[in-house]
């Protein structure tokens, strides 16, 4: 069974194009459609992580909207994924909160489109997320966790891997492919 799993979407430090240390905006769709994923895979919350202000005004607006009646009778999937969400100025805050409900600091999990060495395979992360104490995995938005939040995680997952060389996923997809690949059960 995997329980006390939970899912950060960092927005600082990530990298842009030019691998420069950054802070991206948040966007609806990120929020909608990662959201939904963790509610399919049990996730127990996600965790918007952005230092800006202005971010968290843009996130407190949207979910006063996404959790109204209006809201509700438009869409009830997305009135009832809004309620997973959190929205934290940093790793260390999701941590705490995590912390706070459990008695206990989470593992970290790192995820990366970027080849690591000593990423852990699926199937070894997927042992892990079966054993009871929290986990916390963590994604990039623009173009990747900054190096510094991967070199500080207890485990990095490794990349996604297609057929073909290209690999660039939006984060939605990253994130539902990596939810699907640890914790859907196969026969």
């Amino acid at each position: 069974m995997f329980d006390n799993i939970y899912v950060g979407l960092v927005h600082y430090p990530v990298y842009n194009k030019k691998r420069e240390t950054v802070c991206t905006s948040i966007t609806n769709l990120d929020l909608h459609d990662i959201a939904r994923s963790c509610k399919t895979y049990g996730i127990m919350n996600l965790f918007i992580i952005n230092p800006q202000e202005s971010q968290k005004q843009i996130f407190i607006r949207l979910k006063k909207f996404w959790k109204s009646d209006i809201a509700k009778r438009y869409n009830i999937d997305r009135f009832d994924a809004f309620d997973i969400i959190e929205f934290v100025s940093d790793i260390s805050s999701a941590k705490v909160w995590i912390e706070k409900k459990f008695n206990s600091q989470p593992i970290v999990i790192s995820t990366s489109a970027r080849k690591a060495t000593g990423s852990l395979k699926y199937k070894e992360v997927r042992d892990i997320l079966r054993r009871s104490f929290p986990k916390l995995i963590l994604f990039g938005t623009g173009n990747g966790l900054a190096d510094k939040v991967i070199n500080q995680s207890n485990f990095h997952l490794q990349e996604i891997k297609g057929v073909r060389n290209y690999n660039h996923l939006s984060v939605r997809s990253a994130v539902s492919v990596t939810l699907d690949r640890l914790i859907a059960e196969y026969e």
